[in-house]
C-alpha cells in the first residue's frame, strides 16, 4: 500500500470511529444560592477513553496524518500526565501503530493500566519538567514520531467547527434559558481547550468570557499575569509536579494562548479536591480533581455575576472520572501523606455553595 493510500485509510478509520460515537452530555449542576444563575458541566468522561483528552488525541492524529508525519508502522510517542496518553494509545491501536507514553513516575496507576490496556508502553520519568525532552529522545531512538501535544494542541483542533468542545457546548445550550454562557470555565492543561473556547466565542461574536483555573505547582497563572501586564521575565520555579493531574504544568506550554483567556484564578489543591467531593456527591459518582478545580472557578464566576446583578449561565467541564484516582483523591491516607486539611476545605466549599465568599484567591483579568 502506498503512503498516501495508508494515510487515507487511517483517516477513514478515525472518522468512522468518530461517527460511531455519540456526543458527550451537558449536565445541569444546581447552584441553590444563586437561582438566577444556571450552571452546567460538559461531561467529557463519557468519551470512549474516558476524558476530555479523547477529542485532543483524535485531532492530533488527524493533524499528524494530514501533515505526513505518521507512516505505516510508525512508533507514536507522547509526553503526558496520563489522560492524553490513554486516548492516544486508543487511536494508535486503532491504526495498528506502536505507542510509547512518556509520563511522570507519579502518574496514577489506574491511568498506567489504561494505557497498557490499549497496547501502549509506559516510559516513566522522575521529573514532569523533562517529559517533552525525553519524548523527543525516545522518538529519535525508535525512529518514531513525537506527537507533542503541548506544542500542537492549539493548532491541531479546528476551533471553527468539526464538533470541537465549544461548538458542542453552544449547540447543546441552544434550548436552555440562557443559551449563550456568560462564562466558560476550564483548566489550562495543554492550552488547547482554552484556546479553542476563546477563539470560538470570538469567531462567533458571542459575549462569553473564558475563565481559566490554575492549580498549585503550576506556572500558567504567573505566565498569564506577566502577559496581561505586558512584561517578559523568568517565571517562579515550580518544585515538583501538580497534584491535580492533567491541568497544572511546571512550564508555560506553547499551546497556551494568553490572549484567548479573559481571566485566571489560582486555586489551592485542598479547595480543588473539596470541590471535587462536592460535585461527586451531587452527581452520585466520582469525578476527577481537575473537575473540582473547575467548580471552584464556577463558584467564583457565579458570585461575581450575582454581585453585579447579572443572571445567566456558566458552563464548565467534567474532565474525567474519579475512578482513575482511587489510590489518591479518594484515599484518606493520601491526604494525610500530603498534609491536606480535608475538613477545613470541605467546610469552605459548603459555605461557598451556600452563598458565602470563597477564601481569597489570586485572580487576574476581568471577573
Amino acid at each position: 500500500m502506498s503512503q498516501r493510500a495508508w494515510v487515507a485509510a487511517a483517516i477513514h478509520k478515525i472518522e468512522a470511529d468518530f461517527n460511531r460515537s455519540a456526543d458527550t452530555h451537558l449536565i445541569p449542576l444546581p447552584l441553590p444560592a444563586w437561582p438566577d444563575i444556571d450552571a452546567y458541566l460538559k461531561d467529557e468522561s463519557s468519551h470512549p477513553t474516558g476524558s476530555l483528552k479523547h477529542r485532543l488525541a483524535r485531532s492530533l492524529f488527524l493533524y499528524a496524518l494530514a501533515n505526513g508525519w505518521l507512516h505505516e508502522g510508525s512508533t507514536v510517542v507522547e509526553a503526558s500526565s496520563g489522560s492524553t496518553a490513554v486516548s492516544e494509545a486508543y487511536f494508535a491501536r486503532l491504526l495498528g501503530l506502536p505507542f510509547i507514553a512518556v509520563i511522570p513516575a507519579s502518574t496514577s496507576p489506574e491511568k498506567i493500566a489504561e494505557i497498557e490496556f490499549y497496547g501502549g508502553r509506559c516510559h516513566l520519568v522522575e521529573s514532569a519538567c523533562s517529559i517533552a525532552e525525553e519524548s523527543a529522545r525516545v522518538a529519535r531512538a525508535t525512529g518514531g514520531h513525537f506527537m507533542d501535544q503541548f506544542t500542537y494542541a492549539e493548532r491541531a483542533t479546528d476551533w471553527r467547527a468539526n464538533n470541537n468542545i465549544a461548538e458542542s457546548i453552544f449547540k447543546q445550550m441552544a434550548r436552555e434559558p440562557h443559551p449563550v454562557p456568560a462564562w466558560i470555565v476550564c483548566g489550562p492543561g495543554t492550552g488547547g481547550t482554552s484556546a479553542t473556547l476563546g477563539r470560538y466565542v470570538r469567531y462567533g461574536c458571542h459575549g462569553t468570557r473564558v475563565l481559566c483555573v490554575d492549580p498549585e505547582n503550576s506556572v500558567f497563572f504567573d505566565h498569564y499575569r506577566l502577559q496581561r501586564e505586558g512584561r517578559d521575565g523568568p517565571l517562579p520555579a515550580v518544585a515538583g509536579g501538580s497534584r491535580i493531574e492533567g491541568i497544572g504544568r511546571p512550564v508555560a506550554e506553547p499551546s497556551f494562548i494568553a490572549g484567548c483567556v479573559d481571566a485566571m484564578l489560582k486555586v489551592p489543591d485542598a479547595l480543588s479536591l473539596a470541590a471535587m467531593r462536592h460535585v461527586s456527591a451531587v452527581l452520585g459518582r466520582r469525578v476527577g480533581g481537575s473537575t473540582g478545580t473547575n467548580f471552584v472557578g464556577v463558584l467564583h464566576a457565579a458570585r461575581a455575576m450575582h454581585a453585579s446583578g447579572q443572571g445567566g449561565s456558566i458552563v464548565s467541564v467534567l474532565c474525567d472520572s474519579g475512578e482513575r484516582y482511587a489510590h489518591s483523591y479518594y484515599n484518606p491516607e493520601w491526604y494525610a501523606g500530603n498534609g491536606i486539611d480535608v475538613d477545613a476545605a470541605d467546610a469552605a466549599i459548603a459555605a461557598a455553595v451556600a452563598g458565602a465568599p470563597l477564601p481569597a484567591l489570586p485572580a487576574c483579568g476581568a471577573a
